[in-house]
């Protein structure tokens, strides 16, 4: 197995990437419970739904981690489960059975495209400062989620959107000693920081009573019949559907772009020109990954932003990953111990996964403005807006727009014009409230 994943070339062993699959699969075990109670409200029942979040974070994991061999963790994405129940559904009127199948024909592009290396094509073509500033932005992003996870930042009032939480309520103040706690065991470098942090805010939580202990720890999975197969494609294949499909196909394709150049620049991945080498692998893997999910009867499946957490802790091959797929697996008899962990637990794990990632801002070019505006628009509007796809899109279409208004046209791309004209259309069709 360390001659397949190549241990010895990745400098790692299987001690390292064991605590590192653990370390990723609790950063975001959270998806288990979150997932369904969201999809809940577009009519998917919870139980099936939870047992299909599961199988589809388990199938893209293990696909990643055999085909690809990155310590990239797959799972349903959080926002496009949100888009699918709030917007598609409950707004548009749309039955859950269509939104599956609109995402199950985004899958089946996303494959053509990646077998065809069309995708890979794209993704060579955007610029290196704005690979930089994926990076940044991503991390700044995984920050304000942890901040507000753990009740440092909350929402604010009128006129100051966030504002500072109850610093004095002992969840936060848990919180902000296993943030410090985390900080310590890795300045000393002690393996397993991440998971020690997240394990003893939880025995803490439970001992003071904020978080209760399970009647039992093992649970039997329900039916996924309910939910199996379900996707009704002909409805997505409607001209009225069509927005749906794009929004959906648009937003899948610029996040998974994005986290994979994000995780790869921190864990050291790509070559001198910004580009991951044979990035076709993890994108083959994530487009299967998002055929299955809507089989399955859950939403677009991707790389997985939480997969920073493993690659900290050390983690480098596609072990990683087969490691965070057994536990995913293991989590369908467990799910009550397995989600125990408050989001104040793992909150401060983002957070400073967030400033590791905060590196590539010092490569930025700062001198042109044609580099620096659309990597701050990148940064600023993944955290802004709560939404990888906007930040990702808005820097992809700026760029070009203005290296043809300083007359250098030349230095853009012919594939960039096309991902600029995908990000246009991305706020053409884009469902605002």
């Amino acid at each position: 197995m360390h001659r397949y994943f190549k241990f010895a070339e990745h400098g790692t062993n299987y001690k390292t990437e064991i605590v590192a699959g653990i370390t990723t699969f609790l950063t975001m075990a959270y998806i288990v419970v979150v997932n369904p109670a969201i999809l809940e409200a577009a009519g998917i029942p919870k139980g099936p739904s939870m047992v299909a979040t599961i199988l589809s974070a388990a199938f893209g994991t293990l696909v990643m981690g055999f085909l690809a061999k990155r310590p990239f963790a797959i799972a349903p994405y959080m926002g496009e489960n949100a888009f699918i129940a709030y917007t598609v559904v409950k707004g548009l009127g749309y039955s859950w059975q269509a939104a599956l199948g609109a995402i199950f024909l985004a899958g089946v592009v996303f494959t053509i495209l990646t077998v065809l290396r069309i995708r890979g094509w794209l993704a060579v073509a955007i610029p290196l400062n704005l690979k930089y500033a994926f990076a940044a932005g991503i991390g700044l992003f995984l920050a304000f989620i942890g901040l507000n996870e753990i009740g440092v930042v909350t929402l604010g009032v009128p006129g100051a959107p966030v504002g500072l939480g109850n610093l004095r309520a002992t969840p936060t103040l848990l919180a902000i000693a296993g943030f410090l706690l985390i900080a310590v065991l890795s300045v000393r470098r002690v393996p397993g920081a991440f998971v020690l942090g997240i394990l003893g805010i939880t025995a803490a939580s439970v001992a003071l009573g904020f978080t209760p202990v399970p009647e039992s720890f093992i649970s039997l999975p329900e039916s996924l019949a309910p939910i199996f197969g379900q996707l009704d494609i002909g409805a997505a294949l409607s001209l009225k559907a069509l927005p749906v499909v794009l929004i959906v196909f648009i937003m899948a394709f610029v996040d998974t772009i994005g986290t994979l150049i994000g995780l790869s620049a921190r864990a050291g991945f790509l070559d001198e020109k910004g580009n991951l080498p044979d990035i076709e692998k993890p994108l083959l893997a994530d487009a299967i990954a998002n055929i299955a999910a809507p089989i399955f009867g859950t939403t677009t499946a991707g790389a997985y932003i939480e997969s920073a957490s493993g690659i900290e802790e050390g983690g480098r091959t596609g072990f990683v990953s087969v490691v965070v797929a057994l536990l995913f697996l293991l989590s369908l008899f467990f799910t009550p111990i397995l989600t125990i962990a408050p989001a104040y637990a793992y909150g401060p794990v983002l957070v400073l996964i967030g400033a590791l990632m905060l590196r590539p801002i010092a490569k930025l070019d700062f001198d042109d403005p044609t580099e620096l505006v659309p990597a701050f628009l990148v940064v600023a509007l993944i955290s802004f807006t709560y939404n990888i796809g906007v930040g990702i899109t808005a820097g992809l279409l700026t760029y070009p727009v203005l290296k043809l208004a300083s007359g250098r046209v030349r230095e853009v791309p012919v594939a960039l014009w096309f991902l600029a004209a995908v990000s246009a259309l991305f706020y053409v069709v884009y469902p605002y409230h």
